[in-house]
């Protein structure tokens, strides 16, 4: 058998490809587009919460905010939405740590408690669809809050929130 003139390499010096930034940034140091991007649009933080005065219980309920499109889980007006839902909740690294009821699955929480992004995460799968086929997002079973009088929302409560 003679020289082929090539040469094997040895599995173990290959170099893997990057990890994913969400794996090797912390929150923190993630830029504004790779923030956004963790949104997996599903729509749960966008749902209606009822907080019990006497045991600081949150509970969520099935009415949207009237600025969620239903279909697509995502903000009709996000750039403004702070200007007509005065009481929007902006999540970021350091209020992550106040907010009790983000669900398990957003992204947020995962990565703040040291998880990784589930396989149907629109960063994972490469198909913003994967979460509304998954079940996770909010399309197809929530209201919008429109219609409804406040005095109301509490028969809406569907379970305890986070």
């Amino acid at each position: 058998m003679g020289y082929s003139g090539r040469v094997l390499e040895d599995p173990s010096s290959a170099t893997a490809e990057a990890a994913p930034f969400w794996q090797t940034k912390p929150l923190e140091a993630m830029s504004r587009a790779e923030w956004e991007s963790l949104c997996d649009g599903c729509g749960q933080c966008c749902l209606l919460k009822v907080e019990d005065e006497d045991s600081g219980k949150v509970f969520v309920t099935e009415l949207a905010c009237r600025l969620l499109d239903l279909r697509s889980c995502r903000c009709r007006e996000y750039a403004t939405r702070h200007t007509q839902v005065p009481d929007c909740v902006v999540i970021t690294p350091d209020a992550l740590r106040q907010i009790g009821w983000l669900p398990e699955t957003c992204a947020y929480r995962r990565l703040a408690e040291g998880r990784d992004l589930e396989w149907w995460h629109p960063l994972v799968s490469g198909d913003p669809e994967t979460v509304h086929h998954a079940g996770v997002s909010v399309r197809g079973w929530t209201r919008s809050e429109e219609g409804v009088r406040p005095s109301a929302i509490a028969r809406y409560i569907i379970g305890e929130a986070g």
